[in-house]
């Protein structure tokens, strides 16, 4: 397999915007990236277009990446549409690696984007909720809990209507982490406050304000332990990277980010003990050559607050004995031992699907090139992207894990 260089990004800003299209979003996002490349768009040799919820929001099904990418003249090229709910443009990034690592192509473009927000919340919700099996998902999750002893069903009153069914989900995950390793409600507000605070450094974050953790204890309750303050918000977005081989890669850049590992794996019915990330793990650090240890900087798939240290207790880089303490002495801060969701990570930055995995792509690779303003993390050389999707039983559908080097 070929070395695969990152030779350019961009994103748009996440928020609302209904004035926006899709053809809108994924033209700033695309321009911007062969722009920071500095590449002719005839050196693509093929496009990953992730998205999710296209069809279920807008109407525009089957070609997305064809009709988004042939406005702005890439056409005629291989057009490869990438569905695989929050972990959309990840896949297509895992997939875009492939092509170049394989010598089929020496240059790719990926690009991820989403139109999630309505005025009607109840239509984003459905798209949302879309992410499950939407014949067995529900009768499954309530079978579930009760061979785990809860009294209660996961999704409860208000699921799906009032709320996405994933906080629901998120809710019931935390549970036996709050048990086991102390960590409580105001942990996971002050993750949430960390976040906020890096969300205000990002000119590309959907919520750009400080907050307090009293602020966040009291925005409203969701699904406890869960507030509003320490959910991703619903709202629109894209991103894009440009991919290419060694030899290319030193035509139009001296500073590349290296893809070190790329794996992409899905959940299992079966699966009650152990998460997918945490099957995943280990598999992925030894394809990188690093342990996790060696991670400089994160980020992680934090759909809701307590979901960042989780993922961290199942990636292997916090021991789960550490995990209050890592919280209450500011390891996850920019300037601590393990820097996570500089970008402000879901909560803050914001989470259009199908956008996700490749924002997520987008911040490290500008951490690495010290290219990330006031979020810079100081001597950062690896990094490494966590993104979940959808619901598969008990666990994440799709798990896609990527780790970058200088």
């Amino acid at each position: 397999m070929r070395d695969v260089a990152v030779i350019g990004i961009a994103m748009t800003r996440f928020g609302k915007f209904p004035g926006k299209s899709i053809k809108d979003l994924v033209r700033e996002a695309v321009l911007g990236a062969i722009d920071d490349a500095g590449i002719p768009k005839g050196d693509i040799g093929a496009a990953y277009v992730g998205n999710a919820a296209a069809g279920l929001m807008t109407g525009q099904e089957m070609i997305r990446g064809q009709v988004t990418l042939s406005p702005l003249g890439i056409e005629g090229i291989p057009v490869f549409n990438v569905e695989n709910a929050c972990a959309s443009s990840s896949t297509a990034f895992h997939l875009g690696w492939a092509g170049v690592a394989s010598g089929m192509y020496d240059c790719v473009l990926v690009v991820g984007f989403e139109k999630l927000y309505d005025e009607d919340r109840l239509r984003s919700f459905r798209a949302l909720s879309s992410g499950i099996d939407v014949e067995t998902g529900s009768t499954f999750l309530r079978d579930f809990a009760a061979r785990k002893g809860r009294k209660a069903d996961i999704l409860r009153e208000g699921s799906g209507t009032r709320r996405s069914i994933f906080m629901d989900m998120y809710a019931f995950y935390v549970a036996p982490y709050m048990e086991k390793y102390g960590l409580t409600r105001e942990h996971f507000a002050g993750i949430a406050v960390k976040n906020h605070r890096n969300g205000f450094l990002n000119p590309h974050a959907q919520y750009q304000q400080v907050v307090t953790l009293e602020e966040v204890l009291a925005s409203g309750e969701v699904a406890y332990p869960l507030t509003r303050m320490m959910c991703a918000p619903i709202g629109d977005g894209a991103a894009a990277c440009i991919l290419c081989s060694r030899s290319l890669a030193a035509r139009f850049t001296s500073a590349p980010v290296w893809v070190a590992a790329s794996n992409v794996g899905s959940g299992s019915l079966s699966a009650e003990e152990e998460a997918v990330a945490q099957v995943m793990a280990p598999e992925t650090f030894r394809r990188a050559g690093i342990g996790p240890e060696e991670i400089d900087v994160i980020e992680v798939h934090d759909a809701t607050a307590p979901s960042e240290i989780m993922s961290l207790i199942q990636l292997g880089i916090c021991p789960g004995e550490d995990a209050c303490k890592w919280i209450d002495e500011g390891c996850l801060e920019i300037s601590g031992s393990m820097p996570t969701n500089t970008s402000g990570g879901l909560e803050t930055k914001g989470h259009p699907v199908g956008a996700t995995g490749v924002g997520q792509i987008h911040e490290i690779v500008a951490q690495l090139q010290g290219r990330a303003g006031s979020r810079q993390v100081r001597g950062a050389n690896t990094g490494m992207t966590h993104n979940g999707g959808g619901i598969l039983g008990a666990d994440a559908a799709a798990m896609a894990l990527h780790i970058f080097k200088r």
